[in-house]
């Protein structure tokens, strides 16, 4: 069995700090807004903590909100993948699939746009919650399902996808060999993911509340069984899981505008949207759950955070 990869994205390397910063920068984001109302659906339900709502099916589970303001963010992370990848779905080098699963779907935005683009291909999406639209394309569908959970397809697959999945599994590994034993002979598995630790090529983020705050919050991720650090570790578990042809592609997202080149900036400010809208999403559950926090206490550090992720002083990236 063949098998594949993360990422993509710049390098880390040849992220240059512009030390010439304009209103250019601002006017970025004009372009990154785009109309996802017809991507939502009413159709799921919900339990509610500290005003934001997370999932019903085997609540608790994963520790993101399922509300309209996390799905409009994971639409835009769908955008920074779509940017990252220079319009690429998939990197994976498979043609003409038949059979498509991608877990841990989400609103569905990745499935949806692959099976437009695959339309001789059966897609089939998977979730703790049903957030998806009603509306599909008719070879699309969607399930609500947990990917830690023995896997009873009733047909093998010819392509596996997952997308940003490092804070949802307590063990990883065994969700690869799974992925691993649904393939057809010659099958593809893909998984695109971050590493969520901030890093710098010079000491800009040490100290910073960014750094104090992502450290906190893995540490609570803990608590709860998971390792919200562990993508380092997807190629060995590939390799454990039986797979060959394993090819490791790392690039970065820059946290805001401060490196140089115009599809850096536009990465940087998307990438700066996502941190800016996502951070009370990653933040609330872990912090009040694992530490006792209020939700004031939550959001008086989280002021510091956002005032670090939007100051280009601060060089942070994050490997993908």
């Amino acid at each position: 069995m063949d098998q594949v990869m993360d990422h993509d994205g710049p390098d880390a390397k040849v992220l240059d700090v512009d030390s010439q910063p304009s209103d250019s920068d601002s006017a970025l984001g004009a372009s990154l807004v785009s109309d996802t109302s017809s991507m939502r659906s009413s159709l799921y339900e919900a339990v509610e903590e500290n005003g934001r709502t997370y999932h019903k099916y085997k609540s608790g589970n994963y520790q993101l909100p399922n509300d309209e303001m996390e799905q409009n963010r994971l639409d835009l992370q769908h955008h920074l993948f779509h940017l990252t990848f220079d319009g690429k779905l998939a990197l994976a080098p498979i043609s003409n699939p038949h059979v498509v699963l991608d877990m841990g779907t989400g609103t569905g935005i990745w499935a949806m746009e692959y099976a437009t683009q695959n339309p001789s291909a059966s897609v089939l999406g998977t979730d703790l919650s049903a957030i998806q639209p009603q509306y599909v394309p008719p070879n699309c569908r969607f399930e609500v399902d947990d990917a830690e959970d023995e896997w009873t397809y009733s047909s093998k697959f010819d392509y596996i996808h997952g997308r940003a999945m490092f804070s949802c599994f307590k063990d990883p590994s065994s969700v690869f060999k799974k992925a691993y034993d649904a393939l057809q002979p010659g099958g593809w598995f893909e998984m695109q993911d971050v590493y969520f630790r901030p890093h710098a090529n010079d000491d800009t983020v040490k100290g910073t509340r960014l750094e104090a705050w992502n450290a906190k919050v893995v540490e609570g991720a803990k608590s709860f069984g998971k390792d919200w650090w562990c993508t380092p570790n997807y190629a060995k578990w590939f390799q454990e899981a039986g797979f060959h042809t394993i090819t490791e592609r790392q690039f970065a997202w820059p946290g805001n505008s401060w490196p140089k080149g115009k599809k850096q900036k536009e990465m940087g400010m998307t990438m700066l949207a996502n941190g800016l809208e996502g951070l009370s999403a990653v933040s609330l559950a872990v912090l009040t759950r694992a530490f006792g926090m209020s939700v004031a206490e939550v959001e008086e550090m989280l002021e510091g955070v956002r005032a670090d992720m939007k100051d280009r002083r601060i060089h942070a990236f994050y490997p993908v």
